[in-house]
């Protein structure tokens, strides 16, 4: 599994690459209920790409006002399915296919986690592993219930501008969806719209955008901004760190468009999703877990964890908690120094951009052959 663990109740939920989402008991871990809700792709029938099969990617979300969990399938070559169901009992509710924006379905794959946000679940999509074919990346709407309008953004560039980052959307307190986005097609024309950090409002209208002053570059050498999901903080400031290395410090009130940054500083190169406690962002370095302090609303590394700790890090109990998709390790690391406090090797390796789940005292973690669970967290 490469999304998160989900916790509802006492119910563990775990969706796979086989399309099939197991409810397993928080306490023994042992199956309760199993649901399948598509037909998995394999990898010879994908345009590219280097998940065999390709069933759910992305991680699920729950709505507490009407009880229900969705996830979304990779159902044959070009159907991308939404389905809610009930925690308890492994029943599905609500199933809508979910539309393309770019009308490229066979091209489109769904990684970003998904998002809720007042009665409706944000689908986003960018291309396979290898950026294959006519893709564009999007945004989609999809009705909690089942019923109602859909709603699209997709990136206004000629091609690929992926939404792909694992930690996907992130919702303001305002109801504002904040996406980043991946490099575009290379133009000497005017700026294109990738490369980016966007605001949208819940219908998915585009009301603010940042990019970097350097976008073409970016563009034509596979620099996506768009790597790690926008990290938000409580000041409502966005630090953005892509492959680039550069991390920029945003306002939301105004994004600023190309080289609105408020400030900037030199990070590491990174995919996922970041962690926030206060004003210091947790980034998944490929070179190692990084602090950055954005007090003063400046970018300031103030450590960085062992190089082979890497991955989407969560906080929480005191301590930062981060797998490494290489090492199979999960790394209890000091909040303030980075130091380890603790390590234990959960599996031979991981899924990319895995990020545990907390829940009480157990820490569990997706891994390529089920859930794992770890006590004394």
């Amino acid at each position: 599994m490469y999304g998160q663990p989900l916790v509802v109740g006492t119910t563990v939920l775990a969706a796979t690459e086989q399309d099939e989402i197991y409810g397993l008991d928080l306490a023994t871990g042992a199956v309760r209920w199993r649901t399948g809700v598509g037909t998995a792709e394999p990898l010879s029938e994908q345009p590219c790409g280097n998940l065999n099969p390709l069933g759910i990617t992305s991680t699920g979300v729950y709505d507490p006002q009407n009880g229900l969990a969705y996830f979304v399938a990779q159902s044959g070559t070009t159907e991308h399915v939404l389905v809610g169901l009930n925690p308890a009992s492994g029943v599905v509710e609500v199933r809508e296919d979910v539309p393309s924006p770019d009308h490229q379905p066979f091209y489109d794959q769904q990684r970003g986690a998904l998002a809720l946000e007042d009665g409706y679940v944000y689908v986003v999509f960018g291309g396979h592993y290898g950026d294959c074919g006519p893709y564009t990346g999007s945004v989609v709407g999809m009705p909690a219930s089942g019923h109602g309008a859909v709603y699209s953004y997709q990136v206004p560039t000629a091609k690929q501008g992926g939404i792909w980052a694992a930690g996907g959307p992130v919702i303001g307190p305002d109801g504002t969806i904040y996406v980043s986005t991946g490099n575009g097609a290379p133009t000497q024309g005017p700026y294109d719209g990738s490369d980016s950090v966007t605001a949208l409002t819940p219908q998915l209208t585009e009301i603010g955008i940042f990019a970097p002053t350097d976008w073409r570059t970016l563009s034509a050498d596979d620099l996506d901004l768009g790597s790690m999901s926008p990290a938000l903080l409580p000041d409502g400031q966005i630090l953005q760190v892509g492959k680039s290395a550069t991390g920029y410090l945003l306002d939301t009130a105004h994004l600023g468009g190309v080289g609105g940054q408020v400030a900037a500083g030199p990070v590491c190169a990174a995919f996922g999703g970041a962690a926030v406690s206060g004003s210091v962002v947790y980034v998944p370095c490929l070179t190692g877990l990084a602090a950055v302090n954005t007090a003063g609303s400046a970018v300031r590394v103030v450590w960085r964890g062992p190089a082979d700790v890497w991955g989407s890090p969560v906080v929480g109990g005191g301590a930062v908690w981060v797998a490494s998709p290489d090492s199979g390790v999960l790394d209890e690391l000091s909040p303030a120094t980075g130091q380890v406090r603790y390590q234990l090797r959960v599996a031979s390796a991981l899924p990319h951009f895995v990020s545990p789940t907390l829940s009480g005292s157990l820490v569990l973690v997706g891994t390529l052959t089920g859930v794992t669970a770890v006590s004394g967290g």
